[in-house]
Parts: C-alpha cells; structure tokens; sequence
C-alpha cells in the first residue's frame, strides 16, 4: 500500500497562500486602530469648535493664545478674564484632553488662514505637515 502524502511543492504552495492572506489581514487590521485615532482627533476638533465659540458668545471674545484652551475647562485668571464662565465649564472634565497621540492640541489665535481661531492636530508624526496618518487635522477644516 502505497502511503498519501503532499509533495514539497503542494506544501510550499500551501504556504505562500496562507502568508499572503495573513499579510493581507494584518495590514487592514493594523490600519484600524490609525483610523480609529484619526476619528477621534476630528471628533474632538469640533468639540473644541464648539466650545471656543460658546466661550466667544458668552464672553464676546476669544481666549488668548497664552490662556490657551485651558481656559475651556477652567476660568483664566488673567485678562481678559471672562465675566460669565459657566460654573463647569465648556468641556467634559478637569483636564484639556491631548490628542489620540498623546500629544497637546494647539492653539492658534488668528488662524493659519485668516479665520478667527484655529485648533491643530499634527498626527501621528506630531510634526506640521504630512500625509496619510501624519496629517495635520484642523478645527478649520471638516
């Protein structure tokens, strides 16, 4: 009786199969936590959006850039201090929050292009400029 067996070629056929697969796998799965990240930066943005401009409405002018958005979750002691600062706040929390990155939003009063504020988020690389999940995210842009 003759015994069943692959032969090496079947076997490394087998094999080149299953690692481009897992390679395949592996790069989309990696690539959801940069997303997830990505997501988040622009979700805070516009939290910080919004809440720079319920501080501007209620205040009539913008915190400073030496404030900072420190001045979202605590009242500035120093000019212009504003005369009706909510009693929490205009952020969820004690703390400004850092980006997904672990790195401070920054804070730029004017805006890069004119408008009247302007909250960044350098990416992943944490440095102006770049592409992909290096790219700088902007309160000013959606």
């Amino acid at each position: 009786m003759k015994a069943a067996a692959f032969t090496l070629v079947e076997v490394l056929i087998a094999l080149v199969i299953v690692v481009t697969m897992g390679a395949v796998v592996a790069l989309n799965v990696f690539d959801h936590p940069q997303k997830g990240r990505q997501a988040a930066a622009k979700m805070q943005l516009s939290a910080f959006k919004t809440a720079l401009e319920l501080y501007a409405a209620d205040n009539g002018f913008l915190p400073t850039r030496a404030q900072g958005l420190r001045a979202l979750v605590e009242a500035p002691l120093t000019e212009p201090v504003p005369r009706h600062y909510p009693p929490h706040g205009y952020l969820d929390g004690v703390a400004v929050p850092d980006d997904p990155w672990g790195r401070p939003y920054a804070y730029i009063v004017p805006g890069s292009s004119g408008e009247a504020f302007e909250v960044v988020c350098y990416g992943s690389d944490g440095e102006e400029g770049g592409e992909g999940w290096a790219e700088d995210l902007s309160s000013s842009r959606p």
